[in-house]
């Protein structure tokens, strides 16, 4: 079986962009361009392997479905779903983060 397309929505890119600039300012380029090459791994699992994410905010978040999986080396957690022909990636949050309120942006259209 071959690996699902991941594809990310609007916010989830934007988390990726806020990410990188804070990277790349605090740490530096290749920093950030490590961020990157742990993003693209962790795509490539999940596409090859999208069961494999933890449920865990599934049920606080209302989400059927929802999985996460975090970034290898970054505190940064991807938000998906499995969908029939594709990985829907809603979000890329900090594990830190606020992840309901992460989500209630994402319903409001922040």
């Amino acid at each position: 079986m071959s690996a699902k397309p991941v594809i990310p929505r609007a916010l989830a890119r934007q988390d990726v962009e806020i990410a990188l600039d804070h990277y790349a300012e605090m740490a530096g380029p290749d920093v950030a361009l490590n961020f990157i090459e742990a993003l693209e791994s962790a795509y490539r699992m999940i596409g090859a392997k999208p069961g494999t994410g933890s449920p865990r905010f599934a049920h606080e978040l209302e989400l059927p479905g929802l999985r996460t999986r975090r970034i290898a080396r970054f505190p940064y957690l991807i938000f998906y779903i499995e969908r029939d022909d594709h990985i829907d990636v809603w979000r890329i949050l900090h594990d830190r983060r606020d992840i309901p309120a992460g989500f209630a942006d994402a319903e409001s259209g922040r």
